[in-house]
């Protein structure tokens, strides 16, 4: 029981730890999202701090900004952004919050979050003139981090100019928020204690060691271990000790519950109820066993011996299930299994010769990219000389567009690099066609940041081109768009070409059909990204064409 009970309390500390760390992680996360924040950065950078009429404006913009991130966390007491010359968001009767220990630290750290233990508010701010009041927030414990903002104008990363005050983001909680998660789930009789690794007091049972230094020899062991159970002896008395350290502050919970207090109550129940339960389970015992072991042991000998042919390579192994009961759908989820198993080997060696197949087919095709790139070279050279300048506009975009695509990497690249292949393509496409369609881009600059499979709208505009814009002698367009929305990528390829029937469209996403490189397109996207991810056509006869691709947030 002392050892189950060991367990018990063990399972709490670590719970409530991780209830801490999801609440105070969101502060984090949230905290970091303000590096990038575009209104404070454009409030901060462009602040008069001698204005008052500006000041008191960009408080009310701040403290709604503020609000955004961290007025749903119930926890949180307080949030502002300190600087010498204002204090942003919630106002209390800080005085000047840079001189505080918490405003050096945050300094210090550079950037990095800090998170401060409970200190005395009037101790902290230097405010005698509060000792003697009832303060609900005379215990506050605080995460602070240094804002040098930025701005992601479209493509250029835009920092604050030098010279500006960089504020410091404080976020404090009561330490009501320790106080209650603990004092509500431990058992009774026990105590606890909150510490960071200086032996700094952040929690405890005993109010009298808040804020203060605690440092025993017991603790010294606990803090080099960060997470365990022990047995120990505390004041002449025998005691459960579990602790465990916060992954987010670094702090770690310490409760210790006395021995006695676990067992003494139920100590006689145990024994009574042990002793008619070992009388009833032995009855039973000697009824039901010559009944049960066969039902039991055949069906987990027979499990073995498949297991026994599994581990030798026979992965068409599949046992026959007679019964209905628990044993039947262990039987039935091992030849599943076994079947799922064969089917991966069966998978992965397709996949191992496809890609042999592949790697045989790219070196019989492979050519010295530098005698192209010197012969278009010569012909630029010779084009300029014969004032020929759109020849010579022709071979520096095809050797541009040559130089991309023979890149024996083909990963995933920058959406850039994408572009700018595919404005090559364009402009050679375009005076092939004597100017028969225009293009328009409409790209959201957070797209930058992500890679995108190579060639990636190549096969689509190509499509339109040839396809779609055969019949006509002018006025076509294409329209490629780019958007985020729901933690998902779109691009859409559009143009009011001619148009494709319901059929046809089928027969390039599920059939066999001559648009191999669509088909290629989306098996890499299947393959790189899952099957949730890929591509799909809206077409209608005389009306135009809209693909649409959908790739995740990731690269």
């Amino acid at each position: 029981m002392t050892e189950q009970a060991q367990k018990n309390v063990y399972e709490i500390v670590k719970k409530n730890n991780a209830i801490m760390d999801t609440k105070l992680g969101i502060i984090e996360q949230n905290s970091l999202a303000l590096f990038v924040d575009k209104d404070l950065f454009h409030i901060f950078n462009h602040l008069d701090p001698s204005n008052e009429v500006d000041m008191f404006a960009a408080d009310r913009q701040v403290s709604s900004v503020l609000s955004k991130y961290f007025s749903l966390n119930e926890d949180v007491y307080a949030y502002q952004l300190w600087t010498s010359y204002f204090t942003f968001g919630q106002m209390l009767p800080q005085g000047d919050p840079t001189q505080s220990d918490i405003y050096r630290e945050a300094q210090e750290a550079g950037g990095k979050i800090v998170w401060y233990p409970t200190y005395d508010f009037v101790d902290m701010f230097d405010q005698p003139y509060l000792q003697g009041g009832k303060l609900d927030f005379r215990y506050l414990f605080s995460a602070a981090r240094y804002l040098d903002f930025s701005h992601l104008n479209y493509s250029t990363l835009e920092k604050m100019d030098v010279g500006v005050e960089r504020p410091v983001l404080t976020i404090s909680f009561k330490l009501e928020a320790l106080r209650s998660l603990y004092e509500d789930s431990i058992p009774e009789s026990s105590s606890y204690l909150v510490l960071n690794e200086d032996y700094k007091v952040i929690a405890s049972s005993d109010p009298d060691r808040i804020t203060q230094n605690y440092r025993e020899q017991w603790l010294e062991r606990l803090q080099q271990e960060g997470s365990g159970t022990l047995r120990m002896t505390l004041d002449g008395e025998a005691v459960i000790v579990c602790f465990d350290r916060s992954a987010v502050t670094g702090w770690i919970s310490v409760v210790w519950t006395p021995e006695s207090a676990l067992v003494s109550s139920l100590v006689p129940v145990i024994r009574t109820s042990s002793m008619l339960m070992a009388v009833i389970m032995g009855i039973m015992a000697m009824v039901f066993a010559y009944f049960i072991a066969d039902k039991i042991a055949k069906p987990v000998k027979e499990l073995l011996g498949a297991m026994r042919s599994v581990g030798e390579g026979d992965f068409q192994t599949q046992i026959a299930v007679r019964t209905n009961d628990e044993f039947s759908i262990l039987l039935q989820r091992f030849n599943r299994m076994n079947e799922q198993i064969r089917h991966l080997v069966t998978e992965n060696y397709e996949i191992k010769l496809k890609e042999q197949e592949a790697e045989i087919q790219a070196l019989s095709m492979q050519m010295n990219p530098h005698f192209l790139y010197n012969t278009l070279n010569v012909m630029n050279w010779t084009a300029i000389e014969n004032s020929q300048q759109e020849l010579s506009k022709m071979l520096v975009c095809l050797s541009n567009m040559l130089h991309y695509t023979s890149r024996k990497d083909w990963g995933a690249v920058h959406l850039s690099e994408e572009m700018e292949w595919m404005n090559n393509y364009f402009y050679i496409m375009g005076v092939r066609f004597e100017d028969r369609f225009t293009t328009r881009h409409e790209i959201d600059p957070r797209l930058y940041e992500y890679k995108v499979p190579r060639l990636l709208f190549q096969p689509f505009v190509e499509n339109a081109i040839l396809h779609g814009f055969d019949q006509i002698e002018t006025g076509g367009f294409i329209h490629i768009r780019g958007w985020i929305e729901g933690g998902t990528r779109y691009y859409e390829i559009a143009d009011n070409g001619r148009g494709m029937s319901s059929d046809t469209v089928n027969a390039i996403l599920f059939q066999e059909s001559s648009s191999i490189g669509i088909k290629n397109m989306i098996a890499r996207i299947h393959l790189m990204y899952g099957g949730e991810y890929g591509i799909s056509i809206r077409s209608v006869p005389d009306s135009g064409t809209s693909v649409l691709i959908t790739l995740p947030l990731y690269t």
